[in-house]
C-alpha cells in the first residue's frame, strides 16, 4: 500500500512539473507586467560590456542594476550576423516583445545606418534582432546560472525576474548606450 502510494505521489509530481515546464514554455498564462508609474521609468538603458552591467537611469540617478551575459564573443562592436558580438553605440528600444522565446525582449534599433553601410561593404548582413531578454522558455529555472558564460548571438541576457522588472520601466524610445569591452591581453573571454 505504501509503496503504491509513494508511486502515485511520484507520479503526479512528474506531471505537475511537466505541466509547469509545458506552461513556461508555451506561454499559456504569462502576462507582461504593467509599465511602472512616469517617475519610475527609465530615461536612459546604459549597458557596460567590460563590466557585464546593464543599469537603468532616470535623469543621471540610478535606478537599478542587473548583471548580464552577452554574446560569446564580447570584444569589438558588432559587424555581421553571426559573429556573436553585441553591438556598440547609441540605439533606442523600438520594440517591446511580450512572447518572445527568452521570456520577455525589449529589442535595440541596431543596425543604424552606419552598421548596415559597413556591413554592406563587406558584402554579409550586419545581423539584427538584437534584445534585452530573460532566459529561454523553458529555462528560467536556471536563474543566474545563466551568466556563468556568454551565450547568447549578441543579445543582452538577464534573469526571467529581471527583464520583467527592466520591462516595466523600460518604454518603447528609451535610448539604450552599450559601450565596449576592450581586449585584455588579447584574451576575448570572460
Amino acid at each position: 500500500m505504501a509503496g503504491r502510494l509513494l508511486r502515485y505521489a511520484a507520479a503526479l509530481l512528474g506531471a505537475g512539473l511537466l505541466l509547469a515546464l509545458g506552461l513556461e514554455f508555451t506561454q499559456v498564462l504569462r502576462t507582461a507586467p504593467a509599465l511602472a508609474a512616469a517617475n519610475e521609468q527609465a530615461t536612459r538603458v546604459v549597458i557596460e560590456k567590460e563590466a557585464r552591467r546593464l543599469t537603468l537611469e532616470r535623469d543621471g540617478r540610478v535606478l537599478s542594476s542587473y548583471a548580464v551575459a552577452l554574446g560569446p564573443a564580447p570584444v569589438g562592436t558588432k559587424e555581421r550576423e553571426g559573429d556573436g558580438r553585441t553591438p556598440e553605440g547609441i540605439y533606442s528600444v523600438d520594440f517591446r516583445h511580450p512572447r518572445s522565446r527568452y521570456h520577455l525582449a525589449l529589442r535595440i534599433s541596431y543596425p543604424d545606418a552606419q552598421a548596415r553601410e559597413a556591413a554592406k561593404q563587406m558584402g554579409v548582413s550586419p545581423g539584427s534582432d538584437i534584445m534585452i531578454h530573460g532566459i529561454r522558455n523553458g529555462l528560467g529555472w536556471l536563474g543566474s546560472l545563466h551568466r556563468e558564460r556568454d551565450w547568447t548571438d549578441g543579445c543582452i541576457a538577464v534573469t526571467n525576474a529581471e527583464i520583467r522588472e527592466i520591462w516595466s520601466r523600460v518604454p518603447e524610445g528609451t535610448p539604450v548606450e552599450i559601450r565596449p569591452r576592450r581586449s585584455v591581453g588579447g584574451n576575448d573571454g570572460k
